[in-house]
């Protein structure tokens, strides 16, 4: 298949430091190139891929000193992706909505995946307005509060040997991601002090989260047991990841999917995570870590977390998290889309619109 991925211009793909949604959209395009299909890859300029790139703006908007003006340039882009879509049998989105309109007009076969939270008030009356979209979950939670045309939900996947199975237990736990509200660092410091294991925090503070960070966060970082080293890139968490005891997860929100958890058990390192958003789909508790509701579990399941096999960890993520699994579950899609567009009857353009609501 001719295949183009859109992707999102904050960070390169794959990102340099932090970036879930870039890194899968690296992931799966690197699979399907693998897997023998023509990809094209509509992304920031520093992107590194074997697909064929169009970049859309020479770096990556969020490294620019400069401070771009995002929507600019992914309107620029967009306007690139619908001139050429002719030339592919599907075009797959992954900048939330802002190509929907043009969708509407567009001949070829368009998927988008959704990558963030769904439960925003807006997001419903927009999905109604544009409900004939073909769209992706990450997970079946994600979707549960949004009211679309669901195509599929494909969890996120990774390259197998991005990450070394590390068989020997760490003596750390590790946090990792974005410091945040709804990430809950302050739980992970807690868990790790209450049990006397020292943390180790990969993270970074986006600008909207700085004086969170400086208010809640920064005081409790002066405890001996805790270590903050800031954003880590790609090459540092195989052995970050790896060699921890454990993963905090003691997040506070709806997570729509959570790449950092099986980032984690495809280094055979278990999970701690709250019951929330998508962590019972990812999480095989017993298996691959365990699954918690209080502070209280929290420090029980740290204190049992060598009882978790972390080959059985292992081996948790190569039966469902791989790359190559995440590509043919989206080349599945693709076909589906792609016989659903060629089985429509020859019309006109307006007759290919969708229908309108009655005012």
């Amino acid at each position: 298949m001719k295949i183009a991925q859109v992707a999102p211009l904050f960070e390169s793909v794959p990102p340099q430091g932090y970036g879930g949604t870039e890194r899968v959209v690296s992931y799966l395009t690197e699979a399907l190139v693998e897997l023998g299909h023509d990809v094209t890859l509509f992304a920031s300029g520093d992107s590194r891929t074997r697909a064929r790139l169009v970049p859309a703006v020479e770096r990556s908007l969020r490294l620019d000193p400069r401070q771009p003006d995002w929507l600019v340039w992914h309107t620029m882009m967009l306007d690139r992706v619908f001139s050429l879509a002719a030339d592919f049998d599907v075009v797959h989105f992954h900048v939330d909505f802002l190509h929907y309109p043009l969708v509407r007009r567009c001949l070829t076969p368009c998927l988008t995946t959704l990558h963030g939270r769904l439960d925003l008030p807006d997001l419903a009356p927009l999905h109604r307005h544009f409900r004939e979209q073909a769209l992706v979950s990450v997970s079946n939670s994600q979707r549960a509060s949004l009211a679309g045309r669901w195509l599929a939900t494909v969890p996120h996947g990774l390259p197998t040997q991005l990450y070394r199975f590390h068989r020997r237990r760490g003596r750390y736990f590790a946090f990792l991601g974005r410091i945040s509200p709804e990430k809950r660092l302050d739980r992970a410091i807690r868990i790790a002090q209450a049990v006397g294991v020292p943390l180790r925090i990969a993270a970074k503070v986006d600008r909207v989260d700085s004086a969170y960070f400086e208010r809640e966060i920064k005081p409790l970082l002066d405890s001996p047991l805790v270590r903050f080293e800031g954003e880590l890139g790609e090459a540092d968490k195989d052995a970050f990841l790896g060699n921890a005891r454990a993963l905090l997860f003691p997040i506070d929100w709806p997570e729509p999917f959570g790449l950092a958890m099986i980032e984690a058990m495809a280094c055979g390192t278990p999970v701690i995570a709250w019951r929330c958003g998508s962590v019972p789909e990812v999480v095989e508790h017993g298996v691959s870590g365990w699954i918690v509701n209080d502070m209280d579990q929290a420090v029980d399941a740290a204190r049992r977390i060598g009882e978790i096999d972390r080959a059985a960890c292992r081996r948790a993520f190569e039966r469902r998290f791989t790359a190559h699994q995440m590509a043919e579950r989206y080349l599945a899609v693709y076909a589906a889309l792609s016989a659903a567009r060629r089985s429509e009857p020859d019309s006109d353009e307006a007759e290919r619109a969708p229908h309108r609501e009655p005012r």
